[in-house]
């Protein structure tokens, strides 16, 4: 019984030695001696057939063999796991010497940039900017600028209504109400109001249903047509260039008394005519006027002693003279070929 155990101990750490090259091979060897059906299990059935002085003697070397190939097995098994962890990671290993992917660094919008560009104009010229809600009340919407429910000028603007009395603004006028109806004819004003408006007007390559405006209001004692064509005329310059010319021709809106288209010399061609401005030589950037007195009573301004101006423009409409687009959207696809030009 003692030989065929020594005979067994030295045949288990030679498979775990030298046949047991992988975990799977390792846990057969396991299976052949130390499991319910292995060879040290039979020898262990087998003691019942010694007498009872043998089986203390040959219960403890059993256990000895047991013990010993369990620490063959161990240890195998760690340095096959080891191997094992070495080939994954010179398989996976990483080449540190080689350079890293550029991370692309982000930028601003163009109507962004475009917007900011305008701030700063008039925020040189003394302007402060003054902001307001997207979702606004018909009230300063349309009536406190002279737009009453039944007026025929709300049907220029097809607008996106929540409830009888809730929209979203179709511009930004109603930041100016609310700035003169808050100064209550205490101080002058001059502001800007940018932000975004909606109309349902998506009908073709330079409309859109969402676009960004900035209107700006100026009043005080004295304030004349020629100070709105003086402050014009220099936005014009700073944002299209030195050379820029600008022309007013008579409008109509209701809350400006006497109002005005105001084009600029075409910046695609400098006023020779060209396919982008039809051959007038002039493209259109904006509206303006001098406040009406009923917009100005409204507000809790008296007309007879101060007068202003306001104006209002389409940053879109900027942006796109700005960098010589032909189409809108492009500046909404969130296209990266497009917008990583600028």
């Amino acid at each position: 019984m003692e030989q065929k155990i020594k005979e067994l101990r030295k045949r288990a750490g030679d498979a775990i030695k030298n046949s047991a090259s992988n975990l799977k091979e390792l846990d057969e060897v396991r299976v052949k001696f130390l499991g319910k059906k292995g060879e040290l299990t039979g020898l262990l059935r087998g003691m019942s057939q010694l007498s009872a002085e043998e089986r203390p003697k040959i219960g403890k070397i059993v256990n000895e063999a047991r013990a010993e190939i369990e620490q063959l097995i161990a240890e195998k098994n760690s340095q096959l796991k080891a191997a094992e962890l070495q080939k994954k990671l010179a398989s996976e290993k990483i080449d540190v010497t080689l350079p890293g992917r550029k991370v692309h660094d982000g930028h601003l919008h163009p109507l962004t940039l475009t917007l900011n560009r305008v701030k700063e104009i008039f925020m040189s010229m003394g302007y402060s900017v003054e902001e307001g809600p997207e979702v606004e009340t018909d009230y300063y919407n349309f009536e406190a600028l002279n737009l009453p429910k039944d007026h025929p000028a709300r049907d220029m603007q097809d607008s996106f209504y929540i409830t009888e009395e809730i929209l979203l603004r179709t511009q930004t006028s109603p930041v100016q109400a609310r700035t003169m109806e808050r100064h209550k004819n205490s101080e002058p004003i001059r502001i800007i109001a940018p932000g975004r408006v909606y109309r349902r007007d998506d009908y073709d390559a330079s409309h859109s249903p969402m676009f960004t405006q900035v209107e700006g209001l100026v009043i005080d004692k004295g304030i004349s047509f020629a100070d709105l064509k003086g402050t014009l005329e220099d936005f014009s310059k700073k944002i299209f260039g030195e050379k820029t010319k600008i022309r007013l021709r008579p409008s109509f809106f209701p809350f400006t008394e006497p109002s005005a288209e105001v084009d600029v010399s075409c910046v695609m061609c400098h006023g020779e005519g060209c396919k982008v401005c039809q051959g007038t030589g002039w493209l259109e950037i904006l509206g303006a006027g001098m406040v009406h007195p009923d917009v100005l009573k409204m507000s809790g301004y008296d007309p007879e002693k101060v007068s202003g101006f306001a104006f209002g423009m389409g940053i879109e409409r900027i942006a796109m003279l700005s960098y010589g687009l032909d189409d809108m959207r492009l500046l909404y696809d969130n296209d990266v070929r497009f917008l990583k030009q600028f």
